[in-house]
């Protein structure tokens, strides 16, 4: 009997242009774990290294820090999930929980503002540096919530100046 060959994966040739602040999209499946944040700061201080975004580094380290830290503490998986995108001289990063939004207004009203009160001092990265933040129904399937926060790269750079 004659030995079966598996056929040829195609040949797709890895792209030689080294990352650049237009290349950025990153996403990631990180546990519900309280060093998930810190791993999550990590990534994004190195993910914005290799695309040149230094200059941003302080604010979207705290941004991603707020961001994950309270998905991990809402979502009721075992996981949830953190992309960075850099589009049109923005970041945009956005986490995923598996936290539904409540069906009943008086729960939805007070899990509002405990999520709130936790994402405050995103909400003061984001004024300082004319981004935006917010939360709500996750549109992507398996519902849950989603968080956000846009740090424009002109005023996240100037971050933290006198």
């Amino acid at each position: 009997m004659p030995a079966t060959r598996c056929p040829a994966a195609p040949t797709y040739p890895a792209d030689p242009t080294p990352p650049v602040p237009e290349t950025l999209a990153y996403s990631l499946t990180l546990p519900a774990a309280l060093a998930s944040a810190a791993l999550a700061r990590a990534t994004t201080r190195e993910i914005l290294r290799a695309h040149g975004l230094t200059d941003m580094l302080d604010p979207a380290l705290q941004a991603v820090g707020e961001l994950t830290a309270v998905a991990s503490q809402f979502t009721e998986s075992t996981n949830y999930y953190l992309t960075l995108r850099y589009r049109f001289s923005t970041l945009c990063l956005i986490a995923y929980d598996s936290h539904p939004r409540h069906t009943s207004p008086h729960l939805a009203i007070a899990c509002d503002t405990r999520r709130r009160a936790a994402l405050r001092v995103l909400a003061c990265v984001c004024r300082a540096c004319d981004g935006t933040w917010g939360f709500g129904e996750a549109r992507e399937t398996g519902g849950g919530t989603r968080m956000w926060a846009t740090l424009p790269r002109a005023s996240a750079a100037a971050y933290g100046a006198p």
